[in-house]
């Protein structure tokens, strides 16, 4: 006995048509050119979420420059100061210091530019 795909096969073509919704022209409208850009599509999102890691540490990267030079020391001595000094704080986090609380940030690029002062 054959098997009939009359309702999953719908279901299926349905599916990718109801993620295509949007695309333009044929990419939306017409099974096989909506499959061919779902598949496309979801590569470009696999490859985004992991290029969204690195994007955020480049942000992260140039804001805590930002601020380390305004305190008068590069990005790589201030890292390296923190390591020294025993400052254990991610990339974010320091970011976010730079940014919300120059006061606080300030004071860490002090305690950088102490710890490699009395190495």
């Amino acid at each position: 006995m054959r098997i009939k795909r009359a309702v999953n096969g719908v279901k299926k073509r349905r599916k990718i048509l109801r993620r295509a919704k949007g695309y333009f022209g044929s990419k939306s409208k017409l099974y096989r050119v909506a499959r061919q850009a779902v598949m496309k599509s979801m590569q470009y999102a696999f490859v985004g979420r992991r290029n969204k890691k690195r994007d955020f540490r480049r942000l992260w990267i140039a804001r805590i420059n930002a601020g380390a030079r305004l305190n008068n020391i590069s990005y790589s001595q201030l890292m390296y100061g923190l390591k020294l000094a025993g400052i254990d704080l991610n990339r974010k986090i320091l970011a976010d210091l730079a940014i919300n609380d120059a006061a606080a940030f300030t004071e860490l690029c002090e305690q950088a530019k102490k710890a490699i002062a009395s190495k």
